[in-house]
């Protein structure tokens, strides 16, 4: 049920930002300290260690999931509260680590999709599924594997 996806987020943002809170007085500094982060990680941990005690029925899990998949916009909507007029008047030393940064997540996802070694697919394997997707040709049927024998 969607409900107790809602209060599995809620309790993982609860910890999570207690978690940040105390981080912060750790630190010395008058903030939270990742405690958005943390909450999402809570959150992947809480629904990994629900899927694997079996402790997740179907319409649970899909409430949990709904949740999960969410909680990527609530914390960029959250980010974007930040004052980011206050941190660019800092100095140009915001600026060259924000390009900096954005130029290394660029050249990290180029490695990583060159590391994988998926091998291509062309287009035409593409589009039957799109028109299936979209309900204009029924689906085929599944292809049963032959032995070497070929009965």
């Amino acid at each position: 049920m969607t409900v107790l996806g809602v209060a599995l987020l809620a309790l993982c943002t609860l910890v999570g930002v207690f978690l940040g809170d105390l981080l912060g007085i750790l630190l010395g500094v008058k903030a939270n300290v990742g405690g958005v982060g943390i909450a999402m990680m809570l959150l992947i941990a809480a629904r990994i260690w629900l899927m694997r005690h079996d402790r997740l029925g179907h319409a649970t899990k899909l409430g949990v999931e709904f949740w999960a998949s969410m909680y990527i916009p609530i914390v960029v909507a959250m980010a974007a509260q930040q004052n980011v007029v206050a941190a660019v008047s800092g100095g140009p030393i915001v600026i060259i680590a924000a390009v900096g940064s954005v130029l290394l997540c660029f050249a990290a996802t180029a490695l990583l999709g060159r590391i994988g070694g998926r091998p291509a697919r062309d287009g035409a394997e593409a589009e039957p599924a799109a028109t299936v997707i979209a309900g204009d040709v029924e689906a085929p049927s599944p292809v049963r594997p032959t032995t070497a024998g070929g009965r």
